[in-house]
């Protein structure tokens, strides 16, 4: 079994209360009726795949019902930091402080 920690709740938990949200740090496109239907699905549907670190959404669905940002090893599972949805994407220097090699 996997524990996250949740930034809000200070406190890791089962990843049975979680639910993971895709990929971390999509910007809304800030006129979306000004996309084409490439651009408009290019948004939606086009996101990284890769194995090793990368940056995820994910809820506390049966916690605090908040969204937070987690780095994880997509080939480990291993999880090095979560961070409030609010806090800017970790430099490589704050990952490597977490664990990171």
């Amino acid at each position: 079994m996997l524990l996250i920690e949740c930034p809000y709740c200070e406190e890791k938990r089962s990843e049975l209360e979680f639910t993971h949200g895709g990929q971390a740090h999509i910007m809304r496109p800030e006129n979306p009726s000004a996309l084409d239907d490439e651009q408009w699905a290019q948004y939606l549907f086009i996101r990284e795949n890769n194995q090793g670190v990368h940056y995820e959404r994910w809820i506390h669905t049966h916690g605090c019902g908040r969204f937070f940002n987690a780095v994880r090893d997509t080939q480990t599972d291993r999880f090095y930091m979560s961070y409030k949805a609010s806090e800017p994407r970790p430099l490589l220097a704050q990952l490597k402080k977490a664990g990171l090699k």
